[in-house]
């Protein structure tokens, strides 16, 4: 791991609840309860069950991220960083492609609302390039740098906007680590994938202990876990190997 990172939270282990309806999520929250670090809304569930969802999850006293990936005019992404945070969610994220105005918009008005209207603020991550693309389809875009270049330029136009972090593909991890010096920035990774699991529609992929001392802050796990026999047994699988890594014992 990064010498100068530390774990935001002792459990980055981030599940992804990629499931049709408020009672398969719920379901999956209480058997994984106390073995997560937190849970994943992303748009297929916010689409199918609102909002509610999130605040039946956090009622119970556990963390969401909410990835929804805001991306649109400075003020319409900023209203909607303040409902995000107003719903009691722990991590939002935004297109980090919507520019420097953008991010600096919805970081500053977050923060104000959640100070005046005493809310914790939530941690606002940049989308940096999604772990499906491939350097084919990144071409596709025309977009003049490589993958890992866009990568870190993105990252650095977060930091310098306040926001708190990135995702990105494990595979940044150490280049993020090597231009961000901000010891607090963040890099939430999709594309985590325990030795042996499918790849599904990941292109750009770690397994757990890699994305660990590579320096990840968390891990975000949906299928390995939410689709296996018993989940829960898969997610103190997964939280082992990592304190395994984070220990330097593999």
């Amino acid at each position: 791991m990064s010498a100068n990172f530390k774990f935001q939270i002792s459990n980055p282990v981030v599940v992804a609840l990629d499931v049709d309806t408020a009672a398969q999520a719920l379901a999956l929250v209480e058997q994984l309860r106390g073995a997560v670090g937190m849970f994943k809304v992303g748009k297929q569930l916010f689409t199918a069950a609102g909002p509610d969802i999130v605040r039946q999850i956090t009622a119970q006293g556990e963390r969401v991220f909410l990835d929804l990936k805001f991306h649109d005019i400075p003020n319409t992404v900023a209203k909607a960083g303040i409902e995000a945070a107003r719903l009691g969610v722990s991590i939002f994220n935004v297109h980090a492609a919507g520019g420097s105005q953008m991010l600096r918009t919805v970081a500053h008005e977050v923060a104000a609302v959640s100070e005046k209207d005493g809310l914790v603020r939530p941690q606002i991550l940049g989308v940096t390039v999604l772990t499906s693309m491939t350097v084919e389809a990144f071409a596709e875009l025309g977009i003049n740098r490589s993958l890992a270049e866009q990568v870190i330029h993105l990252a650095q136009l977060c930091d310098a906007a306040g926001i708190d972090g990135v995702v990105a593909s494990p595979h940044e991890i150490t280049p993020i680590r090597q231009a961000v010096t901000n010891p607090n920035f963040i890099v939430l990774t999709p594309g985590v994938r325990p030795a042996g699991a499918a790849l599904n529609d990941q292109a750009r992929v770690m397994t757990p202990a890699e994305a660990i001392k590579a320096g990840a802050s968390y891990l975000v796990i949906g299928r390995p876990i939410i689709a296996a026999n018993d989940p829960r047994a898969a997610a103190e699988k997964i939280l082992q190997e990592i304190e395994l890594a984070d220990s330097g014992n593999v």
